[in-house]
């Protein structure tokens, strides 16, 4: 048998930082999906996940995991997509450590993706983008952060990620306002901002207050912004511009991860 700890942890410190060059946010998902997949073989073994075995991570195990993540989890099919490339991605590491273990990778590798539906996205109106952008209220610290990471989101169409990512010293606002933008693949893009974006970020950028967080927007601990709390952020948001926007509810409006 063969101890699955030091491949996971080759995997994740060699092939992705070193190797791959992996972005922070494709380390950081891949992690998650490691995470729920060690939780899940834990359980089902009845094995800390310390003491699992590379031979216990079989096809049977992650198709079960998958289907778990379906059922328990209420995954759709498009992140359970993301898990198992996750898993694949380690599979394709494994075949060049341990050549025993060929078999079983394949088998991995076999498992098929769940096809997917295309849904219609619904755009947003122009009073319905106007009402959601102005449900900040700029009279204390936090209405003043949200405002800008509303408007900076839909001036630049950023990804959470991409927002939550932002250093300091990716902002420019002089003599021209603009943003430094770090997406997937570790591809970058300068983009200018619209003079009603750059108001709402020069007033954040005076009341953040100095702090050892770079990011250039922080919590309420003046702790880097996670996807989590834009999420949380923006749902307060949305619930209160559905009181003078109705049509707003009739919206599907989350932000992309």
């Amino acid at each position: 048998m063969t101890a699955l700890a030091p491949h996971v942890t080759a995997f994740f410190r060699e092939r992705l930082t070193l190797e791959r060059r992996a972005s922070a946010n494709t380390c950081d998902s891949y992690a998650y999906a490691f995470k729920l997949l060690l939780e899940y073989a834990s359980k089902r073994l009845k094995v800390v996940p310390s003491r699992l075995e590379l031979e216990q991570i079989d096809a049977p195990l992650i198709v079960g995991f998958l289907n778990d993540l379906e059922k328990t989890r209420s995954n759709r099919a498009s992140s359970r997509n993301v898990r198992l490339a996750a898993i694949k991605s380690f599979m394709h590491f494994i075949q060049y450590r341990v050549p025993s273990a060929l078999e079983q990778v394949q088998r991995v590798l076999a498992i098929p993706t769940k096809k997917t539906d295309t849904r219609l996205v619904r755009h947003l109106t122009a009073l319905e983008i106007q009402t959601l952008l102005d449900a900040p209220r700029p009279v204390d610290w936090a209405g003043i952060r949200d405002r800008a990471m509303l408007h900076l989101t839909f001036a630049a169409g950023l990804r959470v990620s991409e927002l939550v990512s932002l250093r300091l010293e990716d902002l420019t606002l002089h003599p021209q306002a603009s943003i430094l933008v770090h997406g997937k693949g570790r591809k970058e893009r300068c983009l200018p901002l619209w003079k009603q974006t750059a108001a709402a970020l020069r007033a954040w950028l005076a009341v953040r207050e100095a702090g050892p967080a770079p990011e250039l927007f922080v919590n309420a601990r003046r702790e880097p912004m996670t996807r989590a709390g834009f999420e949380y952020i923006l749902e307060k948001h949305v619930r209160r511009a559905i009181q003078s926007c109705p049509s707003l509810a009739t919206k599907r409006i989350s932000p992309m991860s």
